[in-house]
Parts: C-alpha cells; sequence; structure tokens
C-alpha cells in the first residue's frame, strides 16, 4: 500500500511540475500567432462508388446454339453494325430451305387452282347460255351442278391463298431465326468484356445463368463516375459543382470533374444500413489515367466555390457545448499584447485546414494557433509571448 502511494505521488509531481513551469512566467508560454486574413475555403462532401458507361450495352442471344465463331477479342474496338459472334445455323439454315420449299409448293398450288377457276367460269359461262335457251342437257339440275363446281373452286382458291400466307410467315420467322445466329454490334465503342468461348452454348435467358451474357459493349467517351452521396449530404450537392476524383488504382492522381446528374429516388447499398443517393461526374480532366470500367472511386464534391472568406486554422477554434440547454459557442484566443483574451466566434464553412468565420474576427487580428500543448490548457487573462521562429 505504501509502494503505490509513493508511485502516484511521483507521478502527480512529474505531471504537475510542466503545468507549474507553464505558469510561472512569459517565457514557458510562447505561443504561435498568426494574422486573421481571407483564405480560400472549399467545403466538400466525400463519397465512393465506381466508374461506369452512358452507352454500355450487354449483349445476348435470341437463340440457343453452340457459339461457331468470334470475331473480336476483349479490348477490341468496334464499329456499329460490325459482326463480333457467330452461332452454329445448320438447323435454323434447314429449316428455311424447308419453309422455303413448303412456300413454293403453295405458290404452285394456287396458280393450278387459278387455271381450274378459270376453265370453269368458262365451262358455266356456257352452260348459262344454253341453260337460258332449255338447250342444256339435265336441266336445272346440271346448271346448279356447274355453279357449285365454280363456288367451290373459288373457295379452293382463298383456302390456298390463307395457307399461303401461314407458309410466308413461318419463313419469315425461320429467316429471322437464321439472322438471329449472327450477333453485331448495335454501336461504336469498346469490348469491355468477353463472356463466353467459341464452343460454348449461347443461352436464351434473362437470367445470370452461364451462356446468357455474350459481351459487353461500351463508348470510351460516354465514361463517368457514380458515386453514393448519403442522405444527410444531398441537400448540399448541386449540378455544376467542382469535384476531385480519385481512382483506386492511381491514389496519387487526382482527376477534375463536374456534378452532371443527381438520382431523383434514393437507395440502400448492398451492406450498408443507411440510404444514399447516386450522383453521376462527368470527367474535365483525366491527366495520365488510364480510366477501366468498374474501377472503384473516390470523389471530393465541393459544396462551396473557390472565393476568399475571414477564415482562421481549424486547430485554434474551440467548441464549448452546454448538454442542458444545447447550446454550442466557439471561440478564439486573441493576442492582446501579451495577454490571451477569449472571443467568441461565429463559424460558418470549413475544409481540412480551415473554418470560416462569419461574426467575431476581422481582417488583421492576431490569434493563438498553438502550440497544441499551450492551447489545451490557455485560459482568458493568460499572460503569452510570441513563439521565435527557427533560427531566431
Amino acid at each position: 500500500m505504501k509502494k503505490t502511494f509513493i508511485i502516484v505521488v511521483i507521478l502527480a509531481v512529474v505531471i504537475a511540475i510542466p503545468l507549474v513551469q507553464s505558469r510561472s512566467g512569459n517565457a514557458d508560454l510562447a505561443v504561435n500567432i498568426e494574422a486573421v486574413e481571407l483564405r480560400p475555403v472549399r467545403a466538400s462532401i466525400l463519397a465512393s462508388g465506381k466508374l461506369s458507361h452512358d452507352e454500355e450495352v450487354m449483349l445476348s442471344t435470341e437463340v440457343i446454339g453452340k457459339v461457331s465463331a468470334l470475331y473480336v477479342e476483349e479490348g477490341d474496338e468496334v464499329e456499329e453494325g460490325q459482326l463480333l459472334l457467330q452461332i452454329d445455323d445448320e438447323a435454323p439454315r434447314a429449316m428455311v430451305q424447308q419453309q422455303q420449299a413448303s412456300t413454293r409448293m403453295q405458290e404452285i398450288a394456287i396458280e393450278s387452282s387459278r387455271l381450274r377457276l378459270a376453265n370453269l367460269e368458262t365451262q358455266f359461262e356456257r352452260k348459262r347460255m344454253l341453260h337460258e335457251r332449255g338447250l342444256l342437257d339435265g336441266g336445272d339440275d346440271a346448271f346448279e351442278m356447274a355453279s357449285n363446281e365454280l363456288e367451290l373452286a373459288q373457295l379452293d382458291i382463298q383456302t390456298r391463298e390463307a395457307s399461303l400466307a401461314q407458309a410466308r410467315a413461318i419463313l419469315e420467322e425461320a429467316e429471322k431465326n437464321l439472322r438471329r445466329t449472327r450477333v453485331y454490334s448495335p454501336l461504336t465503342g469498346l469490348v469491355t468484356s468477353l463472356d463466353i468461348k467459341v464452343g460454348e452454348t449461347a443461352i436464351s435467358s434473362t437470367t445470370n445463368v452461364p451462356g446468357s451474357s455474350l459481351m459487353t459493349i461500351a463508348n470510351p467517351d460516354s465514361i463517368h463516375t457514380e458515386v453514393n452521396v448519403d442522405e444527410a449530404d444531398i441537400a448540399n450537392i448541386e449540378v455544376g459543382q467542382e469535384a476531385e476524383i480519385v481512382a483506386i488504382a492511381y491514389p496519387n492522381d487526382p482527376m477534375k470533374g463536374v456534378v452532371r446528374e443527381i438520382a431523383i429516388s434514393a437507395k440502400q447499398p448492398a451492406g450498408s444500413q443507411s440510404l444514399s443517393f447516386t450522383v453521376k461526374i462527368d470527367f474535365t480532366d483525366i491527366g495520365n489515367v488510364v480510366l477501366r470500367p468498374g474501377m472503384s472511386t473516390r470523389a471530393e464534391i465541393f459544396t462551396s466555390r473557390d472565393t476568399p472568406l475571414l477564415a482562421v486554422p481549424i486547430q485554434a477554434i474551440f467548441v464549448e457545448e452546454d448538454r442542458s440547454s444545447a447550446v454550442k459557442e466557439s471561440s478564439v484566443f486573441l493576442y492582446d499584447n501579451g495577454t490571451a483574451r477569449k472571443q467568441l466566434v461565429r463559424t460558418g464553412i470549413s475544409d481540412d485546414t480551415w473554418q470560416e468565420i462569419e461574426d467575431g474576427l476581422s481582417v488583421g487580428d492576431r490569434i493563438i494557433t498553438g502550440p497544441d500543448r499551450i492551447l489545451r490548457t490557455l485560459e482568458d487573462g493568460d499572460a503569452v509571448s510570441e513563439a521565435l521562429e527557427d533560427g531566431e
């Protein structure tokens, strides 16, 4: 017990001596002093996201079949309408040939029926004239039979024409399926991903199963970054604000951009408990960075203009809060001819270095900015002296 008491006393002495020395004379309270000036203060919001394209198409197939030929590789430049991929077309081509034959047979049948109808019309006209004179063998019965044969021939043509229309429709669908075995590029751009190989089966499906996705084509000029801004900060984001973007692969090469679009509705990103809004940022200067789709990015969106404001270093600001009344007060220490004077201030926006002062200070006022070990214990009315610069 006695040993513990001795250790506590020693620690108290060690801590107390610097404090006593700091109050013993002006020389021990040498402080850093800085004049209040107008400085550029840029408030900002940080957000993370990834690179994406406005013009991007994931190609899939409308027919099922094995890939027989690939004419591009990942990273290739392609033109709109360029042939990219061929699916085995043996079965669709055979179907087209079969339907072409069926269509031709219907056309021949119609030609034959029209010849027969023309012959029956001639015979009917002859029988009608004979019937009117009373010279037709068989009388009324023969004339009625000739009329029925003519009507049946006309109906037969209508039936065959309907069959021809059906055959042509089937042929058109077969030709369409044959064309679907060839995949063409819908736009000019780059092959950003190639998800299938020669010999694999392409599957017509909207679900994420192997073979349902063939490749992705994107216009490199439409690349931008999409970041998720927390709902608490979205009110400060506006279209046209400047931003600094850093790709994770190039941490030392910041790029410049501008906010182009803000999502109307919020969403909840995977693995997050809070809501956020997607903000699209266009690049204005990427420097030497090679942008690739899907890269992770961080963006600092500047919510204020680069306008000089009355500002002081952040470390010079003291914030005191009365929890009972929920009142916060900010203050700084003015240097007043060797004395520290506490001064209440009203603060505005801030960045990583500077805090805007809206009220309480004027240009040219001299405030105490450090060192931190003295600022932590400094009180209103303490005697201080200006620290000499190194070498003086």
